[in-house]
Protein backbone atom coordinates (compact mmCIF):
# COMPACT_ATOMS: atom_id res chain seq x y z
CA UNK A 1 0.00 0.00 0.00
CA UNK A 2 1.36 3.33 -0.70
CA UNK A 3 1.75 6.35 1.03
CA UNK A 4 -1.56 8.17 0.96
CA UNK A 5 -0.96 12.09 -1.16
CA UNK A 6 -2.83 15.14 0.41
CA UNK A 7 -3.50 18.43 -1.94
CA UNK A 8 -1.57 20.96 0.01
CA UNK A 9 -3.24 24.26 -1.40
CA UNK A 10 -0.47 26.73 -2.81
CA UNK A 11 -0.85 29.58 0.36
CA UNK A 12 1.02 31.34 2.63
CA UNK A 13 -1.01 30.58 5.61
CA UNK A 14 -3.38 28.11 6.83
CA UNK A 15 -6.05 28.33 9.54
CA UNK A 16 -6.77 25.89 12.05
CA UNK A 17 -9.86 24.23 10.23
CA UNK A 18 -8.18 24.16 6.88
CA UNK A 19 -5.41 22.18 8.61
CA UNK A 20 -7.91 20.26 10.23
CA UNK A 21 -9.65 19.61 6.48
CA UNK A 22 -6.35 18.36 5.11
CA UNK A 23 -5.32 16.14 7.94
CA UNK A 24 -9.07 14.64 8.65
CA UNK A 25 -8.30 15.42 12.48
CA UNK A 26 -10.14 17.46 14.72
CA UNK A 27 -9.19 20.41 16.44
CA UNK A 28 -8.97 19.28 19.52
CA UNK A 29 -6.18 16.29 18.37
CA UNK A 30 -4.02 18.97 16.19
CA UNK A 31 -4.19 21.26 19.46
CA UNK A 32 -3.10 17.86 21.64
CA UNK A 33 -0.33 17.20 18.87
CA UNK A 34 1.04 20.94 19.11
CA UNK A 35 1.35 20.57 22.76
CA UNK A 36 3.55 16.95 22.75
CA UNK A 37 5.22 17.30 19.39
CA UNK A 38 7.33 20.60 19.89
CA UNK A 39 8.28 21.05 16.12
CA UNK A 40 4.60 22.07 15.22
CA UNK A 41 4.61 24.98 16.76
CA UNK A 42 2.12 27.33 14.57
CA UNK A 43 2.23 30.72 14.93
CA UNK A 44 -0.41 33.31 16.34
CA UNK A 45 -2.18 36.37 14.10
CA UNK A 46 -2.67 39.49 16.27
CA UNK A 47 -6.19 37.89 17.18
CA UNK A 48 -4.72 35.10 19.62
CA UNK A 49 -5.94 32.53 16.44
CA UNK A 50 -3.10 29.63 15.05
CA UNK A 51 -1.84 30.58 12.06
CA UNK A 52 -0.22 27.17 10.43
CA UNK A 53 2.84 27.57 7.70
CA UNK A 54 3.13 24.93 4.18
CA UNK A 55 5.00 22.94 6.95
CA UNK A 56 3.55 22.98 9.47
CA UNK A 57 0.83 21.55 7.54
CA UNK A 58 3.35 19.15 6.41
CA UNK A 59 4.48 18.15 9.97
CA UNK A 60 0.63 17.69 11.24
CA UNK A 61 0.41 14.97 7.82
CA UNK A 62 3.75 12.97 9.21
CA UNK A 63 2.43 12.95 12.75
CA UNK A 64 -0.86 11.76 11.37
CA UNK A 65 1.05 8.70 9.69
CA UNK A 66 2.74 7.64 12.43
CA UNK A 67 -0.09 7.46 14.45
CA UNK A 68 -2.50 6.01 12.53
CA UNK A 69 -1.32 4.37 9.75
CA UNK A 70 2.30 2.77 11.05
CA UNK A 71 0.75 2.54 14.30
CA UNK A 72 3.62 4.81 16.76
CA UNK A 73 2.97 5.74 19.88
CA UNK A 74 3.59 9.54 21.18
CA UNK A 75 7.11 8.75 22.13
CA UNK A 76 7.68 6.62 19.01
CA UNK A 77 6.36 8.93 16.68
CA UNK A 78 8.27 12.00 18.66
CA UNK A 79 11.49 10.06 17.88
CA UNK A 80 10.85 9.02 14.85
CA UNK A 81 9.98 12.52 13.56
CA UNK A 82 12.80 13.96 14.90
CA UNK A 83 15.20 11.76 13.43
CA UNK A 84 13.59 12.63 9.84
CA UNK A 85 13.65 16.03 10.62
CA UNK A 86 17.40 16.02 12.01
CA UNK A 87 18.17 14.06 8.61
CA UNK A 88 17.91 16.75 6.42
CA UNK A 89 14.18 17.49 6.63
CA UNK A 90 12.63 13.98 5.15
CA UNK A 91 9.19 15.27 4.98
CA UNK A 92 9.21 15.26 1.38
CA UNK A 93 6.34 17.53 -1.37
CA UNK A 94 5.72 15.84 -4.12
CA UNK A 95 4.77 17.01 -6.84
CA UNK A 96 1.63 15.12 -8.78
CA UNK A 97 4.64 13.98 -11.85
CA UNK A 98 6.95 12.59 -9.19
CA UNK A 99 4.42 10.84 -7.67
CA UNK A 100 3.07 9.83 -10.95
CA UNK A 101 6.86 8.52 -11.55
CA UNK A 102 7.01 6.99 -7.95
CA UNK A 103 3.92 4.60 -8.91
CA UNK A 104 5.72 2.82 -12.01
CA UNK A 105 7.92 1.97 -9.71
CA UNK A 106 6.62 1.71 -6.49
CA UNK A 107 3.37 0.42 -7.41
CA UNK A 108 1.82 3.35 -5.22
CA UNK A 109 -0.99 5.13 -6.38
CA UNK A 110 -0.26 8.21 -8.68
CA UNK A 111 -1.78 11.64 -7.45
CA UNK A 112 -5.00 12.90 -9.42
CA UNK A 113 -4.24 15.29 -12.08
CA UNK A 114 -4.38 18.96 -11.50
CA UNK A 115 -2.88 18.24 -7.76
CA UNK A 116 -0.58 20.88 -7.18
CA UNK A 117 1.56 19.24 -4.26
CA UNK A 118 1.10 16.44 -2.51
CA UNK A 119 2.80 15.40 0.91
CA UNK A 120 4.39 12.23 1.69
CA UNK A 121 6.01 10.73 4.21
CA UNK A 122 9.62 9.06 3.80
CA UNK A 123 9.54 6.11 5.69
CA UNK A 124 11.12 4.44 2.64
CA UNK A 125 13.24 1.87 4.59
CA UNK A 126 10.00 0.63 5.98
CA UNK A 127 8.48 -1.29 2.58
CA UNK A 128 4.43 -1.89 1.70
CA UNK A 129 5.21 -5.60 2.31
CA UNK A 130 6.32 -4.57 5.74
CA UNK A 131 3.54 -2.27 6.67
CA UNK A 132 1.25 -5.00 5.63
CA UNK A 133 2.68 -7.78 7.65
CA UNK A 134 3.50 -5.44 10.49
CA UNK A 135 -1.17 -5.23 10.20
CA UNK A 136 -1.52 -8.58 10.06
CA UNK A 137 0.45 -9.07 13.42
CA UNK A 138 -1.44 -6.12 14.88
CA UNK A 139 -4.52 -7.82 13.95
CA UNK A 140 -3.83 -10.54 15.03
CA UNK A 141 -2.57 -9.96 18.35
CA UNK A 142 -5.75 -7.73 19.11
CA UNK A 143 -8.16 -11.07 17.86
CA UNK A 144 -5.19 -12.92 20.88
CA UNK A 145 -6.41 -9.87 23.30
CA UNK A 146 -9.92 -9.81 22.89
CA UNK A 147 -10.09 -13.73 23.28
CA UNK A 148 -8.30 -13.40 26.71
CA UNK A 149 -10.69 -10.47 27.61
CA UNK A 150 -14.24 -12.38 26.66
CA UNK A 151 -15.23 -14.77 29.66
CA UNK A 152 -14.23 -18.05 29.55
CA UNK A 153 -16.91 -20.75 28.12
CA UNK A 154 -15.72 -23.46 30.31
CA UNK A 155 -18.11 -25.46 32.33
Amino acid sequence: MGRSAVAIPEKLFFKIGEVCELAGVQAHVLRYWESEFTMLAPQKNRAGQRVYRKRDVEIALRIKELLYEDQYTIAGAKKRLANDLRAGGKLKIVTSEDEAGESETNGSQAAPEGMATAIRGSSEERTAEDRKSLRKVARELREILALLDSPSKKH
